[in-house]
């Protein structure tokens, strides 16, 4: 169970701040989701997930992870930060910290940096994003200091693991009908992931723990199997239905119980949570 509980957490850390709306699967092809208008958050907004592995009648609280968004003249920043409990440190301790940097107008990256602090595993990953050149220069390794350089070519329209999140959050939703596929494509760990997502249609009054009921959009990416997933396994997120559309509940089924992450609290939103029911 302990290395369940483990890649759950860490995996739930990754839905929520670059895969949320996405699957990570190569050879599919993928349109651009680029140039966006920002309508959905503003400096301030203040997201806060607590993370669950749930095995039959048994809730761990594993940890959180938390979002904030700066903005400034010609830019937002970004920032994500993903940790452990005090009290599951012992158990397996997670300090992870991610930053993307987007433009204003079109809230495509311009810089994305990811630090790792999963038990013994160290990582350090930054991205600068040239998009006169069509390329990324990326810096990894083990520590900063360790990190080299490398330059990859991209398309035009590209996205790091923070900015695709923000970036769907924009997208008009009432413009698809169920079992539409809405894709785009991210720069993450060196190589470039076409990606997918399912658009499932509305769900009334889903109840959220500890918040309320809220009316909700609900989506549906696809999951490799492998050791954490069963096959045909599918994760279920749950995303206000209001202008500010965001994420409420992840729920992924694993090979053994259940890993969610549900919105503990949120402040700074640019628009009334309409979306929640009295």
């Amino acid at each position: 169970m302990k290395n369940t509980i483990k890649n759950t957490f860490i995996l739930l850390i990754f839905f929520i701040i670059g895969a949320m709306f996405l699957s990570l699967k190569k050879d599919d092809k993928a349109a651009d989701l680029c140039d966006m208008n920002n309508s959905s958050f503003a400096h301030g907004e203040k997201l806060v997930y607590k993370i669950y592995y749930n095995w039959k009648f048994i809730w761990v609280p594993a940890g959180e992870v938390v979002m904030r968004v700066v903005e400034n003249p010609e830019s937002y920043e970004l920032k994500v930060s993903g940790s452990t409990y005090e009290a599951y440190d012992n158990f397996f301790r997670v300090r992870d910290y991610f930053y993307s940097k987007i433009d204003k107008k079109s809230l495509k990256p311009i810089s994305f940096v990811r630090l790792v602090e999963e038990g013994d595993y160290r990582k350090f990953d930054s991205i600068a994003f040239d998009y006169k050149k069509y390329s990324a220069t990326s810096f990894v390794g083990k520590s900063r200091s360790e990190a080299k350089a490398e330059t990859h070519k991209l398309d035009d329209c590209m996205h790091d693991l923070v900015s695709i999140l923000y970036s769907m959050r924009n997208t008009p939703v009432d413009l698809y009908k169920k079992g539409d596929i809405i894709p785009t494509k991210v720069f993450f760990d060196r190589e470039t992931f076409p990606i997918k997502v399912k658009y499932e249609g509305k769900e009334l009054k889903k109840s959220i723990k500890d918040l309320g009921k809220f009316n909700t959009v609900r989506i549906n990416p696809d999951l490799v199997a492998g050791n954490v997933f069963t096959d045909g396994a599918r994760m279920d997120i749950w995303v206000s239905d209001d202008a500010n559309k965001i994420p409420l509940l992840i729920e992924s089924p694993l090979k053994i119980g259940v890993g969610k992450a549900f919105l503990k609290s949120y402040s700074g939103l640019r628009h009334p949570l309409t979306s929640k029911l009295k």
